[in-house]
């Protein structure tokens, strides 16, 4: 089932863009490599892609809206947007030596779609709140670092402090039968518990 959401306020292009720009660097393999191949041409390019990407994307901007909005030519536009993804993988992987798309229109894409499946929904901690998970971030941001499977008595020292509906997460850790193998296990069972505290 796909949500269907409006487009994003306009503060969060900026920061969002910076996001997908590091995003981009990183499926090149990084700034050094860009120096190492003498590509450094490129970074205008791709920062120029990502907010194109973005505005289309997130902003529901036309084109023509677009080009506007950054001080481009449509077309510069219209080819960043029909960029050909597999075509732009191709090349850089080698298989091809030239390729007939807008290369930082396709890294772009290639940055967006992986981005998207690894944000998921964007909401912010303060919204978190306002739905009564906001404890789900404070989770979060104790097991950044973890890895999975995490047995209770290392989740109990973990979320040592953790709030859950008004209750301590280490009760809650205290009732799981067993290791827990991902993040999402952990987020749904701590709100079963809470929810049969």
């Amino acid at each position: 089932m796909e949500v269907i959401r409006g487009p994003v306020a306009k503060r969060d292009i900026d920061q969002m863009a910076e996001n997908l720009f590091h995003e981009c660097l990183r499926i090149l393999g990084g700034l050094r490599r860009l120096v190492e191949y003498g590509r450094l041409t490129w970074l205008p390019s791709l920062a120029e892609a990502a907010y194109v990407i973005l505005l289309k994307e997130e902003m529901l901007k036309t084109s023509r809206e677009i080009a506007e909005t950054l001080g481009i030519t449509e077309q510069t536009v219209k080819n960043i947007l029909r960029s050909d993804v597999e075509a732009v993988r191709r090349y850089l992987e080698g298989e091809m030596e030239k390729v007939d798309e807008h290369i930082a229109g396709g890294i772009a894409k290639m940055a967006y779609e992986k981005m998207k499946r690894e944000r998921g929904v964007f909401i912010k901690e303060g919204e978190l709140e306002a739905l009564g998970v906001g404890w789900a971030m404070d989770v979060i941001k104790r097991l950044r670092d973890a890895t999975f499977p995490l047995n209770p008595e290392e989740l109990r020292e973990r979320l040592k402090g953790v709030r859950i509906d008004g209750g301590s997460a280490e009760e809650l850790v205290e009732r799981l039968e067993k290791p827990i193998e991902s993040m999402e296990e952990l987020l749904r069972e701590l709100r079963r518990l809470a929810e049969d505290r």
